[in-house]
């Protein structure tokens, strides 16, 4: 069966303008969404040796540590540069989120770090979380990763550029339609609100769902520093205090809101 169309758009930026390898690694709050990803997800996985589905996985970032965790991995992403540069770390196929080729209920945990935030559509979203449940089994975990609705507001404020007349606009136009359109720095994507998410994989199927924000309240204040020359050094006790904010933050539903990304996990019915 053909895979799902893929955005020619989203297809040109991850070949040809990102490398989606370094992008967690190269920036403070880069390297802070992959710190609080992995702490996040440790928490909910399964004890190794699970079978993990890595979908839309990218260069097989994540893929690695739960690899070295002792996690077996199987990595399914639609771009072709992707799957070269992850079959370095585990099992690699061409795939996309919203057909998978895998059986049902043969995976111990699905992540979805990835699609749901290339999906402006409902429709593509819903179907990729349907997949998800489907391959898991019974009681598995499936965790997916969204852009909060309001991450641009803070980012464009912390590079200092919010008050241009072309950002206001580009900034607003997210915050009505939670779509970026292609245009710009960044691809085509979906800017999801905490409670948006919760309810997206409650009508998968999935249980017990909780929403964490990813990088905390205070993850701006990392890029500001990083991104004005003249400013001081980043400072790990700069950092530290970050991180501390993003774990002190998570009782609290009303600072979801302030985080750059959202991590969305539950299980599928036993």
């Amino acid at each position: 069966m053909p895979l799902p169309e893929l955005s020619p758009v989203i297809a040109h930026f991850y070949s040809d303008v990102i490398d989606e390898g370094t992008r967690l690694s190269s920036s403070a709050d880069g390297r802070l969404e992959m710190l609080r990803t992995q702490e996040l997800l440790r928490r909910f996985l399964p004890v190794s040796p699970a079978r993990v589905l890595d979908v839309g996985g990218g260069t097989g970032v994540h893929a690695r540590w739960l690899v070295e965790d002792g996690y077996h991995v199987d990595l399914v992403d639609p771009i072709a540069r992707h799957i070269e540069q992850a079959r370095e770390v585990c099992s690699a196929s061409l795939g996309d989120a919203r057909s998978l080729a895998a059986p049902d209920a043969s995976y111990d945990a699905v992540h979805l770090l990835g699609p749901l935030y290339h999906l402006p559509d409902h429709a593509d979203r819903s179907q990729a979380l349907a997949e998800a449940v489907r391959v898991v089994r019974p009681g598995g975990v499936v965790a997916a990763a969204a852009i909060n609705r309001y991450s641009a507001l803070f980012e464009h404020t912390a590079l200092a550029h919010l008050h241009t007349e072309r950002l206001q606009g580009a900034i607003s136009k997210i915050l009505d339609s939670a779509v970026h359109d292609g245009r710009g720095g960044f691809t085509i994507a979906y800017f999801h609100r905490a409670e948006e998410l919760a309810v997206e994989l409650r009508d998968a199927g999935l249980v017990d769902v909780e929403v964490f924000g990813i990088e905390g309240p205070a993850w701006s204040q990392l890029k500001a520093v990083e991104h004005h020359p003249g400013t001081s050094a980043l400072s790990e006790s700069l950092f530290q205090s970050v991180l501390t904010a993003a774990r002190l933050a998570e009782p609290y539903p009303e600072l979801l809101a302030a985080s750059s990304h959202l991590l969305a996990i539950g299980r599928s019915r036993a």
